[in-house]
């Protein structure tokens, strides 16, 4: 089946989530991620350390432990012992094609399969889906002498090819649903990328593969930095999706002009994360409006939200887990007023 056949683009001012919510209760976690344009899959961490960003991502590496906060590092003799094995797990799925055994378990993430269940169950035209990216899996891990994983040959690649078996995995999984996958990769640890350092810039280029391997198999794929980076480097990056905290990242992103027009006339979109997960009062209003007037002055010639030929996505800044539930499920629905607002906002000037 051929690409252009398999990739549905999702409609502009869509609501989605970045990830993480607080709730302790699967079906209280998987409604308030239902409830939104495009559903996405709920990581639930809370109580559950197991389902953080990078245990969650490294499910299965041989030698792998974490603490209560989702810190990881790694046992290079546990890894030196179940190498071989590993590999030839990894080297079989990826070359059969079927990485079923790379998807999620319970453990790592309880809300998968009944996720998949309800995007069938409901016929669902987009579903999102997230995973700790490359750069950050092997930047932010390490190994118990505290050499990042990055700089270790053989587990470097080993932490590469394990995300790529399991985004594959992911994506398939959603696919034989009947949606269309809206999959990031969750890279926060692009704050330390350094374009002068060899070994950044091929994690970047092996990053670039495995975008690649996705929208080939029919997803949209994006990354959620929420974290300030070489913009200008990830634009070129061949996303489909680039998703940002405005408040703290999208002047910084809008000075790109020249990585950012590439981007929007390849297609790429933005994913604005508008609405903060940490101040406690602001008014929704406010901040669609400043996000608008700010994307209408800086960005690139033939691009607009008042004409839609800037198609957007919409989230919150990052992830809720930390939230209390009640606060989380608050959000979610200031994010539908947000849209609405812009909604109204476009409307209006489209009758002038």
């Amino acid at each position: 089946m051929s690409e252009p056949s398999l990739r549905r683009a999702p409609p502009s001012l869509a609501t989605t989530g970045i990830g993480s919510l607080p709730h302790t209760e699967l079906e209280a976690g998987l409604r308030a991620a239902l409830s939104l344009d495009i559903p996405f899959l709920p990581q639930l961490p809370v109580g559950r350390p197991s389902e953080l960003m990078l245990p969650q991502a490294l499910e299965g590496l041989p030698g792998l432990s974490w603490d209560g906060t989702g810190r990881c590092e790694v046992d290079l003799e546990v890894w030196s012992a179940g190498r071989a094995d590993f590999e030839a797990r990894l080297e079989a799925a990826l070359d059969s094609g079927d990485c079923e055994a790379f998807e999620p378990s319970p453990e790592a993430c309880q809300a998968w399969r009944p996720f998949l269940g309800q995007v069938a169950r409901h016929a669902l035209p987009f579903a999102k889906a997230q995973l700790a990216g490359s750069f950050t899996a092997r930047t932010l891990v390490r190994t118990r002498e505290g050499v990042p994983c990055l700089d270790v040959p053989g587990l470097d690649a080993g932490i590469h090819r394990l995300l790529l078996a399991r985004c594959l995995g992911m994506v398939r999984a959603l696919r034989r649903t009947g949606t269309t996958p809206l999959f990031f990769l969750d890279e926060p640890g692009l704050y330390a990328f350094t374009r002068g350092d060899p070994r950044h810039a091929l994690a970047l280029q092996e990053a670039r593969l495995l975008v690649e391997a996705l929208r080939h198999e029919g997803a949209w794929v994006g990354v959620h930095c929420c974290a300030q980076t070489d913009w200008a480097f990830l634009l070129d990056a061949g996303l489909d999706v680039l998703a940002l905290d405005v408040g703290l990242s999208l002047d910084a992103v809008l000075e790109e002009s020249g990585p950012l027009a590439r981007f929007l006339a390849a297609g790429g979109r933005l994913s604005l994360g508008l609405l903060p997960t940490t101040a406690s009062a602001y008014d929704v209003d406010e901040r669609v409006d400043a996000v608008e007037v700010s994307l209408e002055a800086a960005l690139p010639p033939g691009h607009a939200l008042a004409d839609g030929s800037l198609p957007v996505l919409l989230t919150p800044a990052c992830g809720l887990a930390l939230q209390a539930v009640a606060d989380a499920e608050h959000l979610l629905a200031r994010l539908q007023e947000a849209r609405a607002r812009l909604e109204r906002m476009l409307t209006s000037r489209a009758r002038l």
